[in-house]
Parts: structure tokens; C-alpha cells; sequence
């Protein structure tokens, strides 16, 4: 019996040689760029080729490597080891995103951050969380991991589980929460 197990097991291995069209393809990027500084910015109006004017900052992202694959069907870019990005509303406030990694698909316009994402926003609030998923489309976050959500107004912090929450951090909307919270009541209740 044992003999026969060990037999069963033995050969199981798999020593077919993929050639052709179900040989998987090497993916290389189209092109590496190191020590980047890449600034999102706005005109109140269009421009011209010989025309001045003004422009508003929206973004700035800066990491030590990014890699382009906007080459492929299904475009993307990644930053292998990290990334921050500060973002800036109508009042010139900003929001600094940070992580260890990240993806931007280019054709979804959603970004992938992973490994200690942290947000603080120009008012103090902070969020942390090891995965997180931003809607460039919607200004829109989304995590089905653990969350804390750490809010100096109020003095309080929030420990979760799964959210969504505004680029801006002035609206969370969480899914399951637990620990100790502080909730003001207004004296008309």
C-alpha cells in the first residue's frame, strides 16, 4: 500500500516542455524610469503653442523606480518600490498617499496600493491599511482589509474592517468596525 502511495506521488510530476502559442511570454517593460518626479497639472483655459497663462498644480507623484507596460492590450504601470503622492483640492490643501507598491492601470483608471498605505490628510486626519484601491475617475478609495482611521478632531480612532472613503478623507464610509469610539451627541437630540 505505501509502495503504491509513493508511486501515486512520484508521478504526478509534470515534465511537459511548452512551446508555441501556450509557452508563457516574457513581459518586459517598455521603459524603467528612476528617481522620477511626474506633476499633474490644469489650465483654466486652453493654450496655445506661443500662448502664456496659468496652470494649477492637481498631483505630484515621486518614487524611486516606475515601470511602463502601456505597451500591452491591457496598459499598466507599476512601482516596485513605492510610491508617494501628493494631492491637491480647489483650496491649494493637500493630501499625501504613501505605500510600498503600487499599479496604475492606465485603461481603468484604478490604482492598486499595497504594503503600509498610509493617507494624511491637510487637517490631520490619517488612514493606514496594507491594500488600498483609488478611483482616479471618482477622487474614490476602496479597501476590503483591515483599516484604522485616526481623526484628531475628535480624538478619536476607528480600527476596521473593509471601507470607502473620499480622496480627501472628509467622508468614510465603513463596513465593519470594532474597538473603542468616541460618537458626540448635539445638545438638540
Amino acid at each position: 500500500m505505501v509502495l503504491t502511495m509513493a508511486m501515486l506521488f512520484l508521478s504526478c510530476k509534470d515534465d511537459y516542455k511548452r512551446v508555441g502559442e501556450e509557452k508563457i511570454k516574457k513581459v518586459y517593460p517598455r521603459s524603467v524610469v528612476e528617481d522620477f518626479i511626474l506633476t499633474y497639472t490644469e489650465s483654466p483655459e486652453k493654450l496655445g503653442s506661443e500662448d502664456t497663462g496659468t496652470s494649477k498644480v492637481l498631483a505630484v507623484l515621486t518614487g524611486p523606480i516606475r515601470n511602463d507596460y502601456e505597451q500591452l492590450v491591457f496598459p499598466y504601470q507599476t512601482f516596485p518600490e513605492g510610491l508617494l503622492v501628493e494631492v491637491f483640492n480647489e483650496k491649494n490643501e493637500k493630501t499625501t498617499i504613501e505605500a510600498d507598491y503600487g499599479v496604475l492601470y492606465s485603461a481603468t483608471s484604478i490604482v492598486d496600493l499595497r504594503g503600509n498605505v498610509v493617507i494624511k490628510g491637510d487637517d490631520g486626519k490619517k488612514l493606514e491599511t496594507p491594500q488600498l484601491y483609488y478611483d482616479r475617475g471618482n477622487e474614490w478609495a476602496f479597501t476590503q482589509e483591515k483599516f484604522t482611521f485616526t481623526n484628531p478632531e475628535d480624538g478619536t480612532v476607528m480600527d476596521g474592517e473593509g471601507m470607502d472613503i473620499q480622496k480627501d478623507l472628509k467622508f468614510l464610509n465603513a463596513h465593519k468596525t470594532y474597538g473603542l469610539m468616541l460618537i458626540k451627541e448635539n445638545k438638540d437630540d
